[in-house]
């Protein structure tokens, strides 16, 4: 059986996450080349971005200037919040069957 898209994602420009963030579009695209936020590419090599990156780029702001990490502790941090939520999730699941 055949799948299809009936619609196409929402993607955002790196200029339109730039202005959506108050970040200059050189820090998403750097953000970007680094892992730190998700993106794709165009056929014309332009980054394009999915909605969810603007909480991300806040996340990154926050733990940049507040604790100073620097990028690799930031991507490390990231995954780690990510997964303590994903555990939280499966927590929170399991108390609501017993």
């Amino acid at each position: 059986m055949a799948a299809y898209q009936l619609v196409r994602p929402v993607l955002l420009s790196a200029e339109t996450v730039a202005a959506r963030s108050g970040l200059h579009p050189d820090l998403v695209r750097r953000y970007a080349t680094l892992g730190l936020v998700e993106s794709t590419t165009d056929r014309t090599g332009r980054l394009w971005f999915p909605p969810a990156t603007v909480p991300v780029l806040a996340r990154v702001q926050r733990l940049r200037s507040g604790l100073a990490l620097n990028y690799a502790a930031i991507g490390l941090v990231l995954d780690l919040l990510d997964r303590i939520r994903v555990l939280e999730a499966q927590v929170r699941s399991q108390q609501r069957w017993t």
